[in-house]
């Protein structure tokens, strides 16, 4: 039989696969489906690693790569809420703070801590780490909605203020993917897949 701590880190691994049945809104940038929840951490961990160089303050990568895999975890017990649903939001931070006690928890008690650490200050988005890795959690639904011409801002009619809203951590984090996020929305605009209203 395999040491406990092993045993605890292969029952984490194993419950963490549910994330690839968590379904978001947004829509793969071919249109063809709805993005997971595992799909989503991926592509944030690549976009870190590829656009770290455009933060105004510098990061520890690895802390930020720790933070967009494990950020959505919560959501296999809490369920993925979207972003422009006011309603859905109503007990959200209470329901994924105890989702991520218990999957956390699962862990040995040192990386218990370590991770779950690390989901607060994503949450709290204070250092730079956690406001780069917010500014890519914002980033890649903009690209996804932007090349499916205005996918779920056309679905849900959403409007170009609560975008605009959504937008605030990208430019808080870089001005140069702030300023290219500007550049979409213009042109979503321009195209008509977003609406001022």
């Amino acid at each position: 039989m395999a040491k406990e701590r092993l045993r605890q880190q292969i029952e984490f691994i194993v419950e963490i696969d549910k994330l690839k049945h968590v379904l978001r809104r947004n829509l793969v940038i071919d249109g063809s489906r709805r993005e997971n929840d595992a799909e989503h951490s991926w592509h944030l961990a690549v976009m870190a690693c590829l656009l770290q160089e455009y933060v105004e303050e510098p990061v520890d990568l690895t802390r930020v790569l720790k933070m967009v895999l494990l950020h959505d975890l919560v959501e296999i017990d809490a369920g993925d809420v979207f972003c422009y649903d006011d309603q859905a939001h109503i007990g959200k931070a209470a329901r994924e703070a105890q989702a991520a006690e218990r999957l956390y928890g699962l862990l040995p008690e040192d990386q218990a801590q370590e991770y779950l650490d690390i989901w607060r200050e994503f949450e709290e988005h204070r250092t730079p780490e956690a406001k780069f890795a917010a500014c890519l959690d914002r980033l890649q639904p903009i690209l996804q909605n932007y090349h499916t011409q205005g996918g779920t801002w056309v679905e849900y009619k959403v409007p170009l203020a609560k975008v605009r809203k959504r937008l605030e951590p990208i430019k808080e984090a870089s001005v140069e993917l702030g300023e290219f996020v500007e550049e979409l929305i213009c042109d979503a605009l321009a195209e008509g897949f977003l609406e001022e209203e």
